[in-house]
């Protein structure tokens, strides 16, 4: 038994049969070979899987595939745009050394990504905590703070340019 879903995936609308036990990360990963999406614990605790589904922060590999059926899902592959061009937040990570075996590195970025949509100018303790629910087994925390930290500061350089 089967159950058809339509999905927008990084804005491309996605319409799929899938079985109803399907997770959401090995939908994204092995039906849409999106794999920018890494699995690690499988338990929603490392953060690993992370991506945005209507614009709010989930784990992947705790929801099933028929859940986002008519939803917008968003992955690390949304960051780049078709040019091959890293976003702001991937050039951030790679001036600031903010990788390191890059593993739980799309957990982080999509995790960035939507806590900036609605925290732009976020202080230490705002970044800290909001990414406290992922893990870096490097522990490369340093840097990520600062690669989110000058996101933030290019983005307000660039409010003040426009006005």
């Amino acid at each position: 038994m089967t159950e058809t879903i339509s999905v927008l995936v990084n804005g491309k609308k996605i319409t799929s049969e899938v079985e109803p036990r399907l997770l959401l990360s090995d939908y994204l990963r092995e039906k849409l070979d999106l794999t920018g999406t890494h699995l690690g614990c499988e338990h929603g605790v490392c953060g690993a899987c992370t991506i945005l589904v209507n614009g709010r922060t989930v784990r992947s590999c705790l929801m099933l595939a028929v859940q986002v059926d008519g939803c917008e899902v968003d992955t690390v592959e949304s960051l780049t745009e078709g040019d091959g061009m890293l976003s702001p937040l991937q050039q951030a990570f790679a001036d600031n050394h903010a990788l390191q075996c890059g593993f739980c590195t799309p957990g982080f970025l999509m995790t960035i990504t939507g806590f900036l949509e609605n925290n732009p100018d976020p202080n230490d303790e705002e970044i800290k905590q909001a990414i406290s629910g992922n893990l870096c087994r490097c522990t490369g925390y340093t840097n990520i703070l600062k690669a989110v930290k000058q996101v933030s500061k290019s983005r307000k350089l660039k409010e003040v340019v426009k006005e």
